[in-house]
């Protein structure tokens, strides 16, 4: 017998079970799966990587349990030619649910993701840990949780929600960098059987944990896409944005709009009004190469617009005042996402740009409540420990601690503070502020007149570094980034 024929029957039993492990939950839960208009998980892999280039490991755990690939499948392969690595719930096999092996196998792929320093992208849609999964193992062993937090401001790290996504297979979402959501998705600690039991209370899914409740309201899902490859392509287009560790520099992508241009179309979308608002996506969009920006959160948070783009080819995290919104006016939703881009271009090195316009840090009760102090000081905290190069430009108006958060103090090692030519700041507006002052009408009339007499008072003291045209922009933008482009990482 010849050593091929020799080999045929251990080839033949790993054929069968590399076969088993690829039937998922078999046909019936798959057909079911499938009739939701979800992909399932092996779909899912496949539309994050290009075509081909993944590889699988732990593909037998399960086996003896008849649970293929334990309901959770891992690996690598490339997105856009970079490797990646990948961890995807299968909610075909026992909900999605964490098993023993399943667990080993987050913690293996998360732990070589930060050892080799790769992305890593998680696929959710389980029921969280399975009862009784681990009651035979010791109680010392490692827990898969801790090489996922470790992958956190190592890597970059994203979560897709797809599904249900409850307990402990949830706390992927709190240490992503960036998670989407699908329509369909739902992400909570405990479920409604849970707080039927626990409170008595009646609740959907969707009442709990739906992107309404995750994207709109609690800011725990930063954004939401209609389907699944819809996230899939989220997910993609973020990474690209990024290098695949924190020690490595992604560099300039030149382009057919890499170069400098003039911007003549933010004399027609910026009033020079500053009662009058606008839409600041417009003027980001002139700024960025090709109009070509991600943004991150847009629908919380509204007073301010963030995400990243490319300004000269290279990659830049935007915190921009959204006139259009409150007047721009800070709270704690807009403090809490500039706060986290802004800790996010810290760890991977990206620039980040501040165009400022707005009133100050929203006043109020409801704001008190909801944590404006605390949150604009966070944000203020994260921009002056800011290590990475960060460009503030003075769009129109900054009062008070709304300037501060907005990185537009003159000794906030900026590389280049900017601002427009109707810009000017104050400690707070004329009118409110005169008020409180027990100011006579005639003496705010005066104040206002002189807050809006432009930056050039400000420009005499080096308060600013210049006063910019509007046209001008783009251009000075990309200056002090070229100026910033030999500084020392992580000075």
């Amino acid at each position: 017998m010849s050593n091929r024929e020799e080999w045929q029957p251990w080839l033949d039993r790993l054929a069968g079970e590399r076969d088993r492990s690829k039937r998922m939950g078999g046909a019936e839960r798959l057909e079911k799966h499938a009739s939701t208009g979800k992909l399932n998980v092996r779909q899912r892999v496949d539309a994050l990587f290009d075509e081909g280039t993944f590889t699988e490991i732990g593909s037998l755990v399960g086996h003896k349990e008849e649970f293929p690939a334990d309901g959770f499948v891992c690996g690598f392969g490339e997105i856009d030619g970079r490797t990646a690595a990948v961890g995807a719930e299968d909610f075909t096999i026992k909900a999605g649910s964490v098993g023993s092996g399943g667990s080993y196998k987050r913690h293996r792929i998360a732990e070589l993701a930060v050892q080799e320093g790769v992305p890593i992208v998680w696929m959710k849609e389980g029921a969280g840990a399975r009862m009784g999964a681990r009651t035979s193992t010791p109680a010392r062993v490692p827990n898969d949780l801790e090489p996922m937090a470790d992958c956190k401001g190592e890597v970059p790290v994203v979560s897709l929600i797809l599904g249900v996504s409850a307990g402990h297979g949830a706390l992927s979402a709190p240490m992503s960098d960036f998670v989407v959501m699908t329509k369909q998705a739902a992400l909570f600690t405990g479920g409604p059987d849970l707080v039927r039991a626990a409170t008595g209370q009646e609740v959907t899914a969707q009442e709990l944990g739906g992107w309404r409740v995750c994207v709109d309201m609690a800011g725990t899902v930063h954004n939401v896409a209609e389907d699944d490859l819809e996230a899939i392509d989220l997910a993609r287009a973020y990474l690209d944005f990024f290098p695949s560790n924190r020690y490595r520099v992604l560099g300039r992508r030149n382009g057919p709009d890499s170069g400098r241009r003039e911007t003549p179309a933010l004399l027609d979308i910026i009033p020079p009004n500053p009662r009058q608002p606008y839409e600041v996506r417009q003027v980001v969009h002139e700024l960025v190469d090709e109009g070509d920006f991600f943004e991150v959160q847009p629908r919380y948070g509204r007073a301010l617009v963030t995400g990243w783009g490319r300004v000269g080819g290279q990659v830049v995290g935007f915190v921009a005042n959204n006139p259009a919104f409150g007047a721009g006016a800070m709270d704690a939703a807009a403090a809490i996402k500039a706060t986290d881009l802004i800790e996010t271009a810290d760890t991977f090195g990206h620039p980040v740009i501040f165009l400022l316009d707005n009133p100050g840090v929203l006043a109020g009760t409801e704001a008190e409540q909801a944590g404006v102090l605390k949150w604009g000081g966070r944000m203020y905290l994260a921009g002056r420990r800011l290590r990475t190069p960060k460009i503030s430009v003075l769009m129109r108006k900054g009062f008070g601690f709304g300037l501060v958060t907005m990185a537009h103090m003159p000794h906030d090692r900026q590389t280049l503070t900017l601002a427009l030519p109707s810009a000017n700041i104050a400690s707070m507006p004329a009118q409110s502020g005169g008020r409180t002052a027990n100011l006579d009408d005639e003496t705010r009339a005066k104040i206002e007149q002189a807050q809006r007499g432009g930056p050039y008072g400000l420009a005499d003291r080096l308060g600013i570094d210049e006063v910019v045209d509007p046209r001008e922009l783009r251009n000075a933008l990309i200056a002090g980034l070229d100026l910033a482009a030999t500084r020392p990482r992580f000075r």
